[in-house]
Protein backbone atom coordinates (compact mmCIF):
# COMPACT_ATOMS: atom_id res chain seq x y z
CA UNK A 1 0.00 0.00 0.00
CA UNK A 2 1.61 3.34 -0.97
CA UNK A 3 2.23 6.12 1.82
CA UNK A 4 -0.64 8.25 2.66
CA UNK A 5 -0.28 11.88 1.95
CA UNK A 6 -1.66 14.26 4.30
CA UNK A 7 -2.07 18.29 3.42
CA UNK A 8 -1.99 20.72 6.39
CA UNK A 9 -4.33 23.47 6.36
CA UNK A 10 -3.34 26.57 7.47
CA UNK A 11 0.53 27.05 8.60
CA UNK A 12 -0.13 28.91 12.42
CA UNK A 13 1.02 27.71 15.28
CA UNK A 14 -0.73 24.67 15.25
CA UNK A 15 -0.01 23.71 11.55
CA UNK A 16 3.61 24.74 12.02
CA UNK A 17 4.61 23.48 15.44
CA UNK A 18 2.31 20.44 15.74
CA UNK A 19 1.43 19.21 12.65
CA UNK A 20 3.20 19.16 10.04
CA UNK A 21 6.02 18.70 12.70
CA UNK A 22 4.90 15.64 14.16
CA UNK A 23 3.91 14.07 10.39
CA UNK A 24 6.79 14.64 9.20
CA UNK A 25 8.57 11.90 12.30
CA UNK A 26 6.25 9.61 11.21
CA UNK A 27 7.03 6.85 9.38
CA UNK A 28 3.85 5.63 7.08
CA UNK A 29 2.78 8.98 6.21
CA UNK A 30 4.69 11.78 3.54
CA UNK A 31 3.66 15.47 4.29
CA UNK A 32 2.77 16.31 1.20
CA UNK A 33 1.66 19.97 1.12
CA UNK A 34 1.05 22.68 2.83
CA UNK A 35 -2.52 25.25 2.01
CA UNK A 36 -2.46 29.13 3.01
CA UNK A 37 -3.79 32.17 1.17
CA UNK A 38 -1.20 34.00 1.90
CA UNK A 39 1.72 34.04 -0.72
CA UNK A 40 4.22 34.79 2.25
CA UNK A 41 3.01 31.94 4.35
CA UNK A 42 3.29 30.02 0.89
CA UNK A 43 6.39 31.01 0.45
CA UNK A 44 7.60 30.51 3.61
CA UNK A 45 6.56 27.08 3.83
CA UNK A 46 8.69 25.95 1.01
CA UNK A 47 11.26 27.70 2.69
CA UNK A 48 11.22 25.47 6.21
CA UNK A 49 9.44 22.44 4.46
CA UNK A 50 10.18 21.85 0.54
CA UNK A 51 6.50 20.49 0.38
CA UNK A 52 3.94 21.37 -1.75
CA UNK A 53 1.71 24.24 -1.08
CA UNK A 54 -1.64 25.28 -2.21
CA UNK A 55 -3.27 28.60 -2.42
CA UNK A 56 -7.18 27.35 -1.97
CA UNK A 57 -8.89 24.48 -0.19
CA UNK A 58 -10.74 23.68 -3.85
CA UNK A 59 -7.04 23.31 -4.81
CA UNK A 60 -6.41 20.42 -2.28
CA UNK A 61 -9.53 18.87 -2.60
CA UNK A 62 -8.93 18.71 -6.78
CA UNK A 63 -5.77 16.96 -6.20
CA UNK A 64 -6.29 13.21 -6.46
CA UNK A 65 -2.40 12.68 -4.70
CA UNK A 66 -4.00 14.12 -1.42
CA UNK A 67 -5.16 11.37 0.80
CA UNK A 68 -5.61 13.26 3.83
CA UNK A 69 -6.37 16.62 5.04
CA UNK A 70 -5.62 17.57 8.67
CA UNK A 71 -7.18 20.80 9.60
CA UNK A 72 -5.13 23.39 11.92
CA UNK A 73 -7.92 26.03 11.14
CA UNK A 74 -9.98 28.06 13.43
CA UNK A 75 -12.51 26.13 15.62
CA UNK A 76 -15.53 27.69 13.58
CA UNK A 77 -14.52 25.76 10.68
CA UNK A 78 -13.51 22.20 11.16
CA UNK A 79 -16.98 21.47 10.85
CA UNK A 80 -17.98 22.70 7.47
CA UNK A 81 -14.28 22.16 6.01
CA UNK A 82 -14.02 18.51 7.57
CA UNK A 83 -17.67 17.94 5.28
CA UNK A 84 -16.23 18.90 2.72
CA UNK A 85 -12.96 17.21 2.46
CA UNK A 86 -14.90 13.79 3.57
CA UNK A 87 -17.50 14.69 0.64
CA UNK A 88 -14.35 14.69 -2.20
CA UNK A 89 -12.84 10.99 -0.09
CA UNK A 90 -10.42 12.56 1.54
CA UNK A 91 -9.36 11.33 5.21
CA UNK A 92 -9.63 13.63 7.86
CA UNK A 93 -8.04 14.60 10.99
CA UNK A 94 -9.08 18.03 12.81
CA UNK A 95 -7.31 19.66 15.39
CA UNK A 96 -9.39 19.66 18.62
CA UNK A 97 -11.81 20.96 19.84
CA UNK A 98 -13.38 19.01 17.09
CA UNK A 99 -16.23 21.37 16.17
CA UNK A 100 -18.33 23.91 18.43
CA UNK A 101 -21.54 22.17 19.15
CA UNK A 102 -22.88 18.20 19.35
CA UNK A 103 -25.39 19.36 16.60
CA UNK A 104 -21.93 20.14 14.24
CA UNK A 105 -19.91 16.57 15.94
CA UNK A 106 -23.11 14.73 14.62
CA UNK A 107 -22.98 16.18 10.84
CA UNK A 108 -18.88 15.70 10.61
CA UNK A 109 -19.57 11.88 11.92
CA UNK A 110 -22.20 11.45 9.63
CA UNK A 111 -19.99 12.97 6.52
CA UNK A 112 -17.44 10.00 7.70
CA UNK A 113 -19.98 6.96 7.38
CA UNK A 114 -21.07 8.04 3.92
CA UNK A 115 -17.73 9.05 2.58
CA UNK A 116 -16.27 5.43 4.22
CA UNK A 117 -13.11 7.67 5.11
CA UNK A 118 -11.58 8.21 8.11
CA UNK A 119 -12.33 11.12 10.38
CA UNK A 120 -10.30 11.65 13.55
CA UNK A 121 -9.31 14.32 16.25
CA UNK A 122 -5.96 15.77 17.30
CA UNK A 123 -6.02 14.68 21.17
CA UNK A 124 -2.84 14.75 21.46
CA UNK A 125 -3.02 15.12 25.03
CA UNK A 126 -3.93 11.59 25.47
CA UNK A 127 -0.23 10.53 25.48
CA UNK A 128 0.87 13.73 27.94
CA UNK A 129 2.80 12.31 30.60
CA UNK A 130 1.25 13.63 33.71
CA UNK A 131 -2.34 12.13 32.06
CA UNK A 132 -0.87 8.89 32.08
CA UNK A 133 0.86 8.83 35.27
CA UNK A 134 -2.50 9.47 36.60
CA UNK A 135 -4.52 6.72 34.84
CA UNK A 136 -1.47 4.49 35.51
CA UNK A 137 -2.36 5.23 39.39
CA UNK A 138 -5.88 4.68 39.21
CA UNK A 139 -5.44 1.43 37.15
CA UNK A 140 -3.10 -0.14 39.85
CA UNK A 141 -5.32 0.86 42.95
CA UNK A 142 -2.85 3.42 44.85
CA UNK A 143 -5.49 5.78 45.16
CA UNK A 144 -8.57 3.49 46.00
CA UNK A 145 -11.77 4.20 44.71
CA UNK A 146 -11.55 7.56 43.33
CA UNK A 147 -14.28 9.96 43.91
CA UNK A 148 -12.97 13.73 43.27
CA UNK A 149 -10.77 14.61 39.90
CA UNK A 150 -9.99 18.39 39.95
CA UNK A 151 -7.67 19.79 36.23
CA UNK A 152 -6.59 23.22 35.71
CA UNK A 153 -4.92 25.16 33.27
CA UNK A 154 -4.94 28.10 33.54
CA UNK A 155 -2.85 31.48 32.28
CA UNK A 156 -3.09 35.13 32.79
CA UNK A 157 -4.44 37.38 30.25
CA UNK A 158 -6.69 37.02 26.88
CA UNK A 159 -5.42 34.83 23.94
CA UNK A 160 -4.57 37.15 21.16
CA UNK A 161 -4.87 36.41 17.26
CA UNK A 162 -8.28 34.16 16.42
CA UNK A 163 -8.14 32.58 19.52
CA UNK A 164 -9.01 35.59 21.06
CA UNK A 165 -12.19 36.11 18.72
CA UNK A 166 -15.32 34.40 20.73
CA UNK A 167 -16.92 34.11 16.85
CA UNK A 168 -14.03 31.92 16.17
CA UNK A 169 -13.74 29.63 18.47
CA UNK A 170 -11.55 31.44 21.01
CA UNK A 171 -11.06 31.16 24.64
CA UNK A 172 -9.13 28.88 26.60
CA UNK A 173 -13.00 27.00 26.84
CA UNK A 174 -12.56 25.06 23.79
CA UNK A 175 -9.03 25.31 23.71
CA UNK A 176 -7.49 24.01 26.93
CA UNK A 177 -10.93 23.26 28.26
CA UNK A 178 -11.23 21.06 25.40
CA UNK A 179 -8.35 18.54 26.36
CA UNK A 180 -9.45 18.53 30.11
CA UNK A 181 -12.66 17.48 29.42
CA UNK A 182 -11.82 15.12 26.97
CA UNK A 183 -8.71 13.64 29.45
CA UNK A 184 -11.80 13.91 32.54
CA UNK A 185 -14.44 11.56 30.50
CA UNK A 186 -11.27 9.11 30.02
CA UNK A 187 -10.17 8.85 33.04
CA UNK A 188 -13.93 8.21 34.57
CA UNK A 189 -16.13 5.63 32.07
CA UNK A 190 -19.16 6.12 34.61
CA UNK A 191 -22.13 6.81 32.87
CA UNK A 192 -22.45 11.18 33.00
CA UNK A 193 -25.56 12.02 35.29
CA UNK A 194 -25.12 15.97 35.25
CA UNK A 195 -23.28 19.17 33.68
CA UNK A 196 -22.73 22.67 35.49
CA UNK A 197 -20.44 25.34 34.87
CA UNK A 198 -19.57 28.87 35.08
CA UNK A 199 -18.43 30.85 32.35
CA UNK A 200 -17.09 35.09 33.22
CA UNK A 201 -15.95 37.61 30.86
CA UNK A 202 -14.05 39.97 33.01
CA UNK A 203 -12.30 41.08 29.83
CA UNK A 204 -13.24 44.57 28.67
CA UNK A 205 -11.92 44.53 25.18
CA UNK A 206 -11.30 40.27 24.28
CA UNK A 207 -14.44 38.92 23.17
CA UNK A 208 -13.57 35.53 25.10
CA UNK A 209 -14.38 34.05 28.17
CA UNK A 210 -11.72 34.83 31.70
CA UNK A 211 -12.27 31.76 32.92
CA UNK A 212 -14.31 28.63 32.88
CA UNK A 213 -15.42 26.22 35.09
CA UNK A 214 -17.39 22.64 34.40
CA UNK A 215 -18.42 20.50 37.46
CA UNK A 216 -19.25 17.14 35.84
CA UNK A 217 -21.19 14.14 37.56
CA UNK A 218 -20.65 10.88 37.73
CA UNK A 219 -22.90 7.50 38.28
CA UNK A 220 -21.72 6.18 41.59
CA UNK A 221 -20.97 9.68 42.96
CA UNK A 222 -17.51 10.33 41.61
CA UNK A 223 -17.13 14.22 40.30
CA UNK A 224 -14.77 15.76 37.93
CA UNK A 225 -13.68 19.44 37.78
CA UNK A 226 -12.64 21.69 34.69
CA UNK A 227 -10.59 24.63 35.19
CA UNK A 228 -9.51 26.40 32.72
CA UNK A 229 -9.07 30.51 32.67
CA UNK A 230 -7.23 33.39 31.55
CA UNK A 231 -7.07 35.43 34.75
CA UNK A 232 -5.02 33.32 36.74
CA UNK A 233 -1.52 35.07 38.23
CA UNK A 234 -1.20 32.56 40.45
CA UNK A 235 -1.63 28.65 39.18
CA UNK A 236 -3.68 25.60 40.67
CA UNK A 237 -2.40 22.12 40.67
CA UNK A 238 -2.67 20.66 37.30
CA UNK A 239 -4.33 17.38 39.09
CA UNK A 240 -6.02 16.72 42.42
CA UNK A 241 -6.85 13.33 42.66
CA UNK A 242 -9.33 12.35 45.69
CA UNK A 243 -9.59 8.47 46.52
CA UNK A 244 -10.70 6.48 49.63
CA UNK A 245 -7.10 5.32 49.99
CA UNK A 246 -4.68 8.42 48.91
CA UNK A 247 -4.51 11.36 47.03
CA UNK A 248 -2.54 12.68 44.42
CA UNK A 249 -1.51 16.07 43.74
CA UNK A 250 0.97 17.61 40.68
CA UNK A 251 2.02 21.08 39.47
CA UNK A 252 3.46 21.92 36.15
CA UNK A 253 2.24 20.93 32.38
CA UNK A 254 4.06 17.58 30.06
CA UNK A 255 7.20 19.43 28.51
CA UNK A 256 7.10 18.28 25.25
CA UNK A 257 5.24 21.33 23.36
CA UNK A 258 8.26 23.38 24.64
CA UNK A 259 10.46 20.96 23.23
CA UNK A 260 9.06 20.56 20.47
CA UNK A 261 9.20 23.81 19.55
CA UNK A 262 12.86 23.93 20.20
CA UNK A 263 12.66 21.49 17.55
CA UNK A 264 13.13 18.08 19.02
CA UNK A 265 10.75 16.51 20.89
CA UNK A 266 11.98 13.19 21.60
CA UNK A 267 14.27 15.55 24.03
CA UNK A 268 11.44 16.27 26.60
CA UNK A 269 12.03 15.15 30.23
CA UNK A 270 9.91 16.50 32.60
CA UNK A 271 11.52 18.92 35.44
CA UNK A 272 12.16 16.63 39.16
CA UNK A 273 10.21 19.40 40.48
CA UNK A 274 7.30 19.00 38.68
CA UNK A 275 6.77 15.13 40.06
CA UNK A 276 3.48 14.64 41.33
CA UNK A 277 2.90 13.98 45.15
CA UNK A 278 0.83 10.82 46.58
CA UNK A 279 -0.10 10.68 50.07
CA UNK A 280 -2.41 8.64 52.36
CA UNK A 281 -2.88 10.86 54.98
CA UNK A 282 0.28 9.62 57.16
CA UNK A 283 3.14 9.38 54.53
CA UNK A 284 3.90 10.83 51.18
CA UNK A 285 5.98 9.72 47.82
CA UNK A 286 7.43 11.71 45.11
CA UNK A 287 6.06 9.93 42.27
CA UNK A 288 7.86 10.26 39.15
CA UNK A 289 6.01 11.70 35.89
CA UNK A 290 5.88 8.63 33.29
CA UNK A 291 7.29 9.50 29.68
CA UNK A 292 4.60 11.05 27.30
CA UNK A 293 4.36 10.97 23.55
CA UNK A 294 2.59 12.80 21.12
CA UNK A 295 4.20 11.06 18.21
CA UNK A 296 2.09 8.07 18.85
CA UNK A 297 -1.20 9.70 17.57
CA UNK A 298 0.02 10.44 13.78
CA UNK A 299 1.88 6.91 14.15
CA UNK A 300 -1.79 5.47 15.00
CA UNK A 301 -3.45 7.40 11.77
CA UNK A 302 -0.88 6.09 9.84
CA UNK A 303 -1.56 2.30 10.98
CA UNK A 304 -5.22 3.37 10.70
CA UNK A 305 -4.75 4.49 7.05
CA UNK A 306 -2.15 1.49 5.77
CA UNK A 307 -2.79 -1.37 8.57
CA UNK A 308 -6.52 -0.93 9.24
CA UNK A 309 -5.85 -0.27 13.33
CA UNK A 310 -8.30 0.74 15.37
CA UNK A 311 -8.21 4.81 16.51
CA UNK A 312 -6.73 5.35 19.53
CA UNK A 313 -8.88 8.36 19.72
CA UNK A 314 -12.06 6.97 18.85
CA UNK A 315 -15.39 9.14 17.47
CA UNK A 316 -17.56 7.93 20.57
CA UNK A 317 -14.78 9.17 22.95
CA UNK A 318 -14.97 12.22 21.25
CA UNK A 319 -18.40 12.92 20.85
CA UNK A 320 -18.85 11.91 24.56
CA UNK A 321 -16.31 14.87 26.02
CA UNK A 322 -17.65 17.35 23.67
CA UNK A 323 -21.28 16.33 24.63
CA UNK A 324 -20.22 17.89 27.90
CA UNK A 325 -19.06 20.79 26.47
CA UNK A 326 -22.01 21.58 24.69
CA UNK A 327 -23.91 20.73 27.78
CA UNK A 328 -21.42 23.25 29.85
CA UNK A 329 -22.38 25.65 27.34
CA UNK A 330 -26.15 25.70 27.86
CA UNK A 331 -25.72 25.15 31.69
CA UNK A 332 -23.62 28.34 31.59
CA UNK A 333 -26.57 30.38 29.47
CA UNK A 334 -29.70 29.07 32.43
CA UNK A 335 -26.89 29.25 35.79
CA UNK A 336 -28.68 25.52 36.07
CA UNK A 337 -26.96 21.89 35.84
CA UNK A 338 -28.24 19.80 32.96
CA UNK A 339 -29.12 16.35 34.22
CA UNK A 340 -30.30 12.89 32.84
CA UNK A 341 -33.15 15.10 30.42
CA UNK A 342 -30.84 16.10 28.32
CA UNK A 343 -30.66 14.43 25.33
CA UNK A 344 -26.70 14.52 24.84
CA UNK A 345 -25.73 13.11 27.31
CA UNK A 346 -28.36 10.38 28.25
CA UNK A 347 -27.68 9.11 24.70
CA UNK A 348 -24.70 8.13 26.19
CA UNK A 349 -25.63 5.33 28.11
Amino acid sequence: MKTPRAVVIGYGFAGRCFHTYLIKLTPGLQLHGVASRSPETRARVQKDLGCKTYASFDAVLDDRDVDLVVLATPHDTHCDLAVRALDAGKHVVTDKVMCLNLSECDRMIGAAKKAGRMLNVFHNRRFDGDYLTVRKLLDDGKLGRVHWLEMAWQGFGPPGGWRGTAEAGGGRFFDLGAHLVDQTVQLFPQVIESVYARIHRHFEKAGVESHATIVIGFAGGCTGIVDAGSMAAVRKPRYYVLGDQAGFIKYGVDPQEAAMIKGDIDAAREDEKNYGRLGDGKTEEIVPTLQGRWRNYYENIAAVLTQGAEPAVSLASVRRALAVLDAAQKSAQTGTALRLDYPALNSLR
